[in-house]
């Protein structure tokens, strides 16, 4: 692989292969976890499964975009957002309608609010959240 973007292919020669992206989280707090997702945030249940002790449970997301920033990219977000380099290498960000209302929601529901809703230079209102799981989580939404 190469970093030259000369010899990088171009978007229409790349077939996708990926039909659907999964975030797989380890909740030590399943329940905990799995209410604050689907019933806080409002994620639709898909499936559920059980093992020999174990559970796990598909939520749907909407849409899934894959997000590579590097990390000077990654720590400007984060100081527009947040005003520090808070994130670790992953965050889920979340578009919502309502992001104050939503910000107010999680955080009874037991998220930690490490920002309020800021607007940011790409014209979305953003917060930033300590979610179940140990998830640096954004909600945001989008202004127009």
């Amino acid at each position: 692989m190469t970093d030259d973007p000369d010899e990088l292919p171009t978007p229409q020669a790349v077939v996708p292969q990926v039909a659907e992206m999964r975030l797989v989280v380890t909740a030590e707090d399943y329940n905990a976890a799995l209410a604050f997702y689907r019933d806080t945030l409002g994620l639709p249940e898909r499936a559920a499964f059980s093992s020999d002790g174990g559970r796990v449970t598909i939520l749907e997301a909407g849409r899934a975009t894959l997000e590579i920033a590097d990390p000077p990219h990654a720590a400007y977000i984060d100081q527009v957002e947040v005003g520090h380099r808070a994130a670790g290498h992953i965050r889920v960000a979340f578009q919502v309608p309502d992001a104050a209302a939503a910000t107010r929601r999680a955080e009874l529901a037991g998220a930690t609010v490490v920002k309020e809703p800021v607007v940011t230079p790409w014209n979305s209102l953003n917060a930033r959240l300590e979610g179940p799981a140990g998830l640096q989580l954004t909600l945001f939404e989008e202004l127009g």
